[in-house]
């Protein structure tokens, strides 16, 4: 069990929570609320978005995945994971396309020109799916920081976070996300240095052993490596968070901000995997990350890992809110686009997360990993539609969907020992074997549907870039 100073940790996080209710502006504006602008119409600058960009991705479980694969797969792991931050550069591709060659103004207006209504509804369902365990992931990992499932520490952390993050956000929506986020990713940005500081100046620490800690090419860290190269593509498109930011500035700026958000995201989990591979070269018979770092580098250590995660999991709350509202009120017009409505939207995904995090099932758990492994539907969308700019038929989109959630199921019950259907057929036995095995199939037959549906002409009314 790791020891944190929890002292020091709430009044710092107090403290950091001040901090961002007085930061965080109070909006009367829709266009303020769901797109971000200021009083005068003004859009974030190239700085406020790449932070914003860069804390929403570097959220609190994914930090502790970087140090967990680094800790188990050594650089094989630091270095799977670190791959999916190359969203940012295909991200901006897609977004880059959808706006100035195809002149759309978000992902649904696209997919609904294109497939009609059940495509913008299949991926409704599916970012709606994303949203609710982004929610639920990052409270989770909160509550495991202050303690164990079910202690009073537990419970009551993971209610001051949301309800603190939840204020802030239904006061400024979108605007009181990105002004957040600035403060939030500075702390991060010093916080995680701070760590790998210490772990880089430990006496322990050798290049020439973290470098050779992953000597096994058949090693579920190289496996995992190759699944990411596969999914970076279609990853961002179901990532709401990412493309809300790629629509409310120009052209220039967004560019800018994806391209300096993929170098520094990319460098910082690459920082906390390598914690985890220090850790997993000196483990012991400790099992556990958390608890090597903490004899490995002490009490002050963990009380900064304990406020980078927890400061990382407020900064990309405030962002799946906001998008959630947008997504809700915006996209899919459930309502009058208005802050009461983007507030409303916004409590029911909390209580939505917060149910989830206190069902106390280990299956919810592994369902975050259906929603990425579903947005393998979105890659010939990507190829065929986006980039290349061609019609398919509609047929080609659903049968595509549906065999992308019948393989992300299949996962989920092969990875939670339901099934073993994989394993038989392939003779694979690790999950990560396994998930390589349905990213396979997920692409090919996907691809196999838009190559038959694919219409002799290219879509019509298509703008030049």
């Amino acid at each position: 069990m790791v020891d944190l100073p929890l002292t020091a940790l709430i009044g710092t996080l107090a403290l950091v929570g001040l901090a961002s209710l007085w930061l965080a502006p109070r909006v009367r504006t829709a266009d303020g609320f769901f797109a971000g602008r200021d009083e005068q119409g003004a859009q974030p600058g190239v700085l406020t978005l790449t932070f914003s960009q860069v804390t929403t991705w570097i959220f609190a479980r994914s930090l502790l995945n970087a140090a967990i694969l680094g800790y188990l797969f050594g650089i094989a792991g630091a270095l799977a994971y670190t791959a999916y931050y190359g969203s940012f550069l295909t991200g901006w591709l897609i977004v880059d396309r959808l706006r100035y060659r195809h002149g759309a103004g978000n992902i649904q207006g696209f997919l609904a020109a294109r497939f009609g209504p059940w495509g913008s509804g299949c991926f409704n369902l599916l970012i709606s799916l994303r949203l609710l365990t982004e929610v639920f992931a990052n409270l989770l990992v909160v509550g495991m920081v202050f303690g164990v499932a079910g202690s009073a520490a537990y419970t009551w952390s993971i209610l001051a976070v949301a309800g603190l993050t939840l204020a802030y956000s239904m006061g400024g929506g979108l605007r009181a996300s990105l002004h957040t986020d600035v403060l939030q990713m500075g702390l991060l940005l010093v916080l995680i240095l701070v760590l790998a500081a210490m772990a880089l100046g430990h006496p322990l620490f050798d290049w020439g052993a973290v470098l050779a800690s992953s000597p096994d090419w058949s090693s579920p860290g190289w496996i995992l490596l190759a699944v990411a190269l596969l999914q970076v593509l279609s990853y961002p498109l179901h990532d709401p968070v990412m493309m809300d930011r790629g629509f409310i500035a120009d052209r220039s700026t967004t560019r800018r901000s994806f391209i300096h958000a993929f170098w520094l995201s990319a460098l910082l989990i690459l920082a906390f995997g390598l914690l985890g591979v220090f850790a997993g070269l000196h483990g012991g018979e400790d099992q556990d990350v958390l608890v090597t770092l903490q004899r490995l580098l002490g009490a002050p250590a963990m009380l900064v890992l304990g406020l980078t995660l927890v400061i990382s999991a407020a900064s990309t709350l405030d962002s799946t809110l906001s998008s959630a509202a947008k997504l809700m009120v915006v996209d899919m017009g459930l309502g009058r686009s208005s802050t009461r409505n983007g507030r409303l939207a916004m409590a029911l995904f909390a209580l939505g997360g917060l149910a989830l995090v206190f069902t106390g099932s280990h299956d919810l758990f592994d369902a975050v990993a259906v929603s990425g492994t579903a947005s393998l539907a979105l890659t010939p969308v990507v190829l065929f539609s986006i980039l290349a700019g061609r019609e398919v038929a509609r047929w080609s989109f659903l049968a595509n969907f549906g065999l992308a959630m019948a393989g992300a199921v299949l996962y989920f019950l092969e990875k939670g020992g339901r099934i073993s259907l994989i394993g038989d057929l392939f003779g694979v036995e690790h999950s990560y074997a396994k998930l390589l095995v349905v990213t396979l199939f997920i692409l090919l037959s996907g691809l196999l549907c838009f190559a038959l549906g694919l219409k002799p002409r290219a879509v019509i009314g298509e703008q030049q870039a």
